[in-house]
């Protein structure tokens, strides 16, 4: 694996492999690798010829009051793990490298941001929009790979691409969980340890909506007030939201039809948790 820093060097490897024929797939991260990450590099490992990893920490993302400063870093573990899950190419740059000077042009994301988190993340995912579009003219894929968990960004990917018509394929990949079903995450190093013991309910809670909705119940504030008040007594947290809407539209809706996505987010004392699970209502595609 070879690792690099700057964006010169970068797209001088992509021009070789694209010259070779090769295809690229792609896998952004802001580091701090977990088996969530080490999953979408293998599938793309076996999906290309050339897989690229980025890890950058983008500062456009964060808000005044949100963790760019503390979000953890670990770039020596990082480099070993992405090696070992078959990148061959990891690309780390500095702010400054990406972000020389205060950027001319940013991206606007109209729709799919005004649910979820993006509620109370203002200009979030016009950060993750731009830097995932400026990562896309860097590497070139042929495909691009994104985990479910994050299923609000994914979305947004997946509209960037249609809406910009950016020639490349979007790989939504499964959410990859702890044992006792804990969505995995960078932020799970700082939950206190009976934050851990109590943080699967998270999970345990979407399920619930899953079962219902197969069993035949399809009112949307029904599902949603039984799994807000299951978060309630069982997560040990505040609940920030719980939540039912079309996917990936993202749209409010009243009783549950087609392609769903129940979601909750909940704040421990040093970490914000997000899960979800997308389902299809049987018979009602």
């Amino acid at each position: 694996m070879k690792m690099i820093h700057s964006i010169t060097q970068l797209k001088e490897i992509v021009r070789d492999q694209k010259k070779s024929g090769h295809t690229i797939g792609f896998v952004p991260t802001m580091g701090f690798l977990h088996e969530g990450h080490l999953t979408l590099a293998k599938q793309a490992r076996a999906e290309n010829d050339t897989v690229i990893m980025s890890i950058f920490v983008n500062p456009l993302q964060f808000g005044p009051n949100e963790d760019f400063e503390r979000y953890p870093r670990d770039p020596k573990r990082d480099a070993e793990l992405a090696e070992s899950a078959g990148v061959d190419y990891l690309f780390m740059p500095s702010v400054d490298e990406m972000y020389p000077d205060e950027p001319a042009v940013t991206l606007t994301v109209n729709k799919r941001t005004d649910a979820l988190c993006g509620l109370k993340r203002e200009g979030h995912f016009d950060g993750v929009a731009t830097v995932v579009m400026k990562l896309f003219h860097m590497t070139e894929p042929d495909k691009a790979y994104f985990g479910k968990k994050d299923a609000q960004q994914l979305a947004v990917i997946h509209g960037l691409v249609d809406s910009l018509n950016v020639p490349v394929k979007i790989v939504g990949v499964d959410t990859v969980r702890e044992d006792d079903g804990l969505a995995k995450s960078s932020r799970n190093v700082y939950l206190l340890p009976e934050e851990r013991e109590k943080a699967p309910a998270i999970y345990k809670a979407l399920t619930r909506i899953k079962e219902a909705v197969d069993a035949g119940e399809t009112n949307v504030e029904k599902l949603k007030k039984r799994a807000a008040d299951d978060l309630q007594a069982h997560s040990g947290a505040e609940v920030e939201y719980v939540d039912i809407l079309s996917y990936p539209e993202l749209e409010p809706i009243n009783e549950a039809s087609g392609t769903i996505i129940a979601a909750a987010a909940v704040q421990y004392k040093n970490a914000r948790l997000i899960d979800n699970v997308i389902l299809t209502v049987k018979g009602r595609a």
